[in-house]
């Protein structure tokens, strides 16, 4: 496909205003840090975990962008004293929610962290920007979450109502941005590949037919900040990634790249791991999608899911007024995802007829 287009008029809305960013040392996050502090904010809040990744971008930033009003914070999303603090202190206008569990077989091996995290941290971060008057939310999402087959993308599609949630509660244009694999980010494939062919091979590849959608970390930063821009109450965008390709075709590429080919490097083919599917999709058969002021982002118009809905409103409601989510609530929201996971593999297809989807981008 063709490069996304990228507009450097499109991130105005963050010019001169309070800007906070979650997970900001990630690939994505760390991005997202760049561009918001070439848009030109009063300020940017930097919000991690890790703290040598904070570490890294922070002083990568002050050395590109000296006049900046940058600020590095370690916390953790799960802990609402220390958002509700961090909230309060710097009031930021804008909110980019990038901090989650994103590896699929780690979160099905450890349920609870990716409930803690990807849920009721996204409702701790939300709980906070409303509080402390946040115009515009944006929940960074992924491709898993949608018709889950894993706990990490079942986690997802309960943050994504989390905001949905919230956006219809207080009428605010809190949003979600999904899009599928990011080339180059920690743990993706091409990092991994390129270890296995730097020592010999071999090359581990799930399925032959395994397919996934992929973008550049630049251009799902820049999308993101777009679809931010013109965000209204509750809505999905989603990324156009264009035809999905074809991981084993894209590990030939990466050993033909190298100066090797398949007689010196062997493509070992593994299965599928817990919770993985075969092929990704960004959006359910029932979903209308409709073209936006820009062109390689769509909005997506999904039908209500009422248990999620419900879930959503009754986790908000309980971070708004409780220090600690009690293990019991822990455990329910661990079942609700698990539910999801196998509502998806049974959903019988859609008796809504979809729309008509747009052509990928670069086609003929």
């Amino acid at each position: 496909r063709h490069p996304v287009r990228r507009d450097l008029n499109a991130a105005t809305y963050l010019t001169g205003r309070v800007v906070l960013v979650t997970g900001a040392g990630g690939s994505v996050g760390s991005e997202l840090c760049r561009q918001v502090a070439a848009a030109g904010p009063r300020q940017l809040v930097l919000v991690g975990h890790g703290e040598n990744s904070i570490f890294d971008i922070g002083n990568e930033l002050r050395r590109l962008f000296p006049s900046l009003a940058l600020e590095t914070l370690i916390a953790d999303v799960r802990d609402r004293r220390r958002l509700r603090q961090i909230f309060d202190e710097y009031r930021p206008a804008v909110v980019f929610h990038a901090a989650a569990h994103k590896h699929v077989p780690l979160m099905e091996a450890n349920p609870e962290e990716a409930v803690t995290n990807n849920i009721v941290g996204t409702a701790r971060v939300i709980d906070a920007a409303l509080a402390a008057g946040t115009e515009r939310f944006v929940l960074v999402s992924t491709d898993k979450a949608v018709s889950p087959s894993s706990i990490m993308g079942a986690s997802k599609r309960i943050a994504e109502h989390l905001v949905r949630v919230a956006s219809a509660t207080h009428g605010k244009p809190y949003v979600v941005v999904r899009f599928g694999n990011v080339l180059g980010s920690r743990g993706s494939v091409v990092p991994l590949f390129t270890k296995q062919i730097e020592r010999g091979g071999p090359v581990t590849v799930t399925d032959p037919e395994m397919r996934r959608y992929f973008m550049t970390i630049p251009e799902a930063a820049h999308l993101i900040l777009e679809a931010a821009g013109f965000g209204q109450a509750g809505n999905a965008y989603v990324l156009n990634m264009g035809d999905p390709v074809k991981v084993v075709d894209l590990a030939r590429d990466l050993i033909r790249l190298s100066g090797a080919d398949e007689r010196n490097i062997a493509i070992e083919f593994t299965g599928l791991r817990p919770g993985e599917k075969l092929i990704e999709e960004l959006w359910e058969d029932d979903a209308r999608v409709e073209e936006t002021e820009h062109p390689d982002v769509f909005r997506l118009v999904e039908p209500r899911r009422q248990a999620l809905d419900e879930a959503a409103t009754d986790l908000l409601a309980l971070v708004a007024h409780s220090s600690e989510v009690p293990p019991a609530e822990i455990e329910r929201f661990v079942g609700l995802c698990r539910d999801v996971v196998a509502g998806a593999a049974s959903a019988p297809p859609s008796p809504v007829t979809p729309a008509v989807r747009p052509a990928p981008r670069g086609a003929a």
